[in-house]
């Protein structure tokens, strides 16, 4: 699976996404993830990417030259168009189900702005899909688009160890994950539940869900209604 990230700080996303589960499917060849620096398609001798608003107004905004030309790039170096997705407040709040969406592409462009935005002409040429990562503003879209890389990527197969991971983790079916637990079996007087020590496992995963039904009923409503109302409630009464 192929990530090109268009930023103005490409160092920044990198030095996130070489480490830990990425930079380990990086190396091992399951994933590409490619930093594209936005001022190296500048025309401007001095190396900006940016200009005052039309119409007045407070800050700067991304000129659409540099970015469309960014976005050439990568068309050229695929041979074909890939889905683009801009980073903003303004799209679709971003979550597992979009996740599991997007794992199911090859390639795919996340466009991160920065002042007060983009030239909405280049948007309206080149994006395919806005995503947000929540209901407030970051300073640009290079955060948002490690979220989704590192999100997405766990749902490539190979990426993690475990191939069952991805499928019991939190958000997974609408639930919350159940508590886990590790050696040693007591710390501070306080003990692994008895039941994930009697090696029963039919046992053990009816535990997990309830403990997965009653967490998510008190953290997450929302989710535990939406989640009887896929499941039937007479199952979860």
């Amino acid at each position: 699976m192929n990530f090109y990230i268009l930023t103005l700080f490409p160092e920044m996303v990198m030095n996130g996404l070489s480490t830990s589960i990425t930079g380990r499917a990086i190396e091992a060849g399951i994933l590409h993830i490619e930093a594209v620096n936005i001022r190296d398609f500048t025309s401007e001798k001095h190396g900006h990417v940016d200009d005052y608003p039309y119409g007045g107004g407070a800050g700067m905004v991304m000129q659409a030259e540099p970015v469309y030309k960014a976005y050439q790039y990568v068309c050229d170096k695929i041979g074909h168009k890939p889905t683009v997705i801009y980073m903003t407040p303004q799209g679709r709040t971003f979550n597992q189900q979009i996740a599991g969406e997007l794992a199911k592409l090859n390639d795919i462009v996340l466009l991160c702005g920065h002042y007060e935005g983009i030239d909405e002409r280049v948007l309206e040429m080149i994006v395919d899909d806005y995503i947000s990562i929540g209901d407030f503003v970051l300073t640009g879209g290079e955060l948002p688009a490690m979220a989704i890389v590192d999100t997405v990527s766990r749902l490539v197969p190979g990426v993690l160890n475990n191939n069952d991971s991805a499928e019991i983790e939190t958000f997974h079916d609408n639930l919350l994950e159940y508590p886990q637990y590790t050696r040693p079996a007591e710390f501070m007087g306080k003990r692994v539940p008895d039941v994930l020590l009697s090696g029963h496992h039919k046992n053990i995963e009816a535990w997990r869900l309830e403990q997965s039904l009653e967490r998510t009923k008190k953290q997450r409503p929302d989710l535990y209604d939406k989640y009887l109302s896929e499941h039937g409630k007479n199952n979860h009464s």
